[in-house]
């Protein structure tokens, strides 16, 4: 009877996974299909001409690669000192777990009011107006918690010995966290890191009311400029377009080029990841 039971929980796992696997190929094959015959060098180095039903998707790219990066910038210093605090120096008490409870929230709250909060915020209260830096802000906020919650269980699985021998040599709380816990613990933030780079890369209704533009043929200037953006640009050529039989292959053209700019962008992080794991092994 064990062995038929753990034969059915074998099977139905290996279905469940099978489902996700083929779900997910059939997904990139439909949007490979129909992007791919406007994938070439100058649809990705040239500008948009007549009103984008011509010319190439450059300065998405651009965007995309300013508010991403520039969101990480933001909630990467944040994360990783709240995180600190919570695991190292935070008390177990009522305050600490109401904090707490309000990361999980956030993490869990919908893009959009991430979007409006921003507009409210950065883009009216604070005068930045619609711009990367706003949008940079806004994301930054969105993938906070993603950051806490994954440094902060990175810091927690240091072993306690690690932090016993360091305080037995001498060595200070936080010259024991610098030298000793960031350095084992930096996997497992770089894992919140790729997971928050693909979040922020792929949102659209944060940047839609805080840092994109419809159309522009020219690159950003400053952090005050607005930006075209690649997840902006896929809606506005699905919604907004007069000419959809020209703008179609390139919507699906431009996902195609996000998937792989978020592909490209985690590969780099995992890398890093990878090298920091085999450097720190222990």
């Amino acid at each position: 009877m064990r062995k038929f039971n753990q034969f059915i929980g074998f099977t139905f796992s290996k279905l469940a996974v099978s489902i996700v696997i083929l779900t997910l190929f059939a997904i990139l094959l439909f949007i490979f299909k129909r992007g791919f015959s406007v994938l070439n060098p100058s649809f990705i180095f040239e500008f948009p001409k007549d009103g984008m039903t011509k010319g190439g998707i450059f300065p998405a790219i651009i965007g995309t690669l300013c508010l991403s990066f520039g969101g990480i910038l933001f909630a990467l210093p944040l994360g990783v000192m709240g995180a600190i605090y919570l695991s190292e120096y935070a008390k177990s008490n009522i305050v600490i777990r109401i904090i707490r409870l309000g990361i999980n929230n956030l993490a869990g709250t919908p893009s959009v009011v991430f979007g409006l909060f921003g507009l409210a915020v950065f883009v009216k209260f604070f005068g930045f107006g619609v711009s990367i830096l706003s949008g940079s802000l806004t994301l930054g906020i969105l993938i906070l918690p993603v950051i806490i919650r994954t440094t902060e269980e990175a810091i927690t699985a240091v072993p306690k010995e690690f932090r016993e021998a360091s305080y037995a040599l001498g060595a200070t709380k936080w010259e024991t966290i610098k030298k000793v816990v960031l350095p084992v613990a930096t996997p497992g933030i770089l894992t919140g890191v790729i997971l928050g780079v693909g979040r922020a890369a792929g949102e659209t209704a944060p940047i839609l009311f805080t840092a994109t533009t419809f159309y522009t043929r020219y690159l950003p200037d400053s952090i005050f400029s607005e930006v075209m953006a690649l997840p902006y640009h896929i809606y506005a050529l699905m919604t907004e377009g007069t000419k959809s039989e020209l703008q179609l292959p390139i919507a699906y053209g431009t996902a195609v080029v996000l998937l792989f700019l978020v592909l490209g962008i985690n590969l780099i992080a995992i890398t890093i990841r990878y090298r920091a794991r085999k450097e720190k092994k222990w």
